[in-house]
C-alpha cells in the first residue's frame, strides 16, 4: 500500500454574541432539527480564523472578529476536526444566504435553555465550552518557508 495522506475535513465555528449578549445561531439544510453555531469548512491553505470570518459572513452577512479558540473536537464517524472559536460581532445586518443556511438569528442563549435550541449533544457541548471560556487556546498561522508568523490569537 502506497503512502496515503489522511483525509480529514477541517471545520470551524464560533460562539458569537451581539451587544445585547444574544448568541448568533443558524439552522442548516442538512441539520434543520437543531440550531448551531455558524461556521463551515476550511479551504485548502486558508487560515482557520480567516475561514471562520468568511463562513459566517457568507452564511449571515455578519462581520465578526475571532477572539480565540475555545475547543477542538473530532467526529470519528465523518472524519471532521472541528475548531471552535469565540468571536466578537463587529457589524452587518442579518441577511441569510438560502444556498448556505436555512435560518439565522440572535437568540438569548443560557445554560438553562440551551437544550431547547441546540438539540444535538455534541454541538451543545461545544457551545457550552465556548460560552464558559475565559481563556483561549493559542492559535498561530505561519508561512514556514520564510518562518514568518502571519497571525496569532491567544
Amino acid at each position: 500500500m502506497a503512502n496515503e495522506y489522511p483525509k480529514h475535513i477541517i471545520a470551524v465555528s464560533a460562539y458569537v454574541t451581539n451587544e445585547k449578549g444574544e448568541a448568533l445561531l443558524v439552522k442548516t439544510h442538512l441539520r434543520s432539527d437543531t440550531w448551531e453555531a455558524p461556521g463551515g469548512q476550511v479551504e485548502v491553505g486558508e487560515p482557520l480564523d480567516v475561514a471562520l470570518s468568511r463562513e459566517i459572513f457568507e452564511e449571515t452577512g455578519i462581520i465578526v472578529r475571532p477572539l480565540g479558540v475555545t475547543g477542538v473536537y473530532y467526529n470519528i464517524t465523518k472524519h471532521i476536526l472541528s475548531v471552535v472559536f469565540k468571536a466578537a460581532y463587529i457589524s452587518g445586518e442579518m441577511k441569510i444566504q438560502p444556498e448556505e443556511i436555512k435560518e439565522a438569528q440572535f437568540i438569548r442563549l443560557t445554560e438553562d435553555n440551551i437544550a431547547d435550541y441546540i438539540t444535538r449533544p455534541h454541538m451543545r457541548s461545544r457551545t457550552l465550552d465556548a460560552m464558559r471560556a475565559v481563556h483561549f487556546i493559542p492559535y498561530e498561522t505561519w508561512d514556514v518557508d520564510s518562518y514568518n508568523m502571519l497571525g496569532r490569537l491567544e
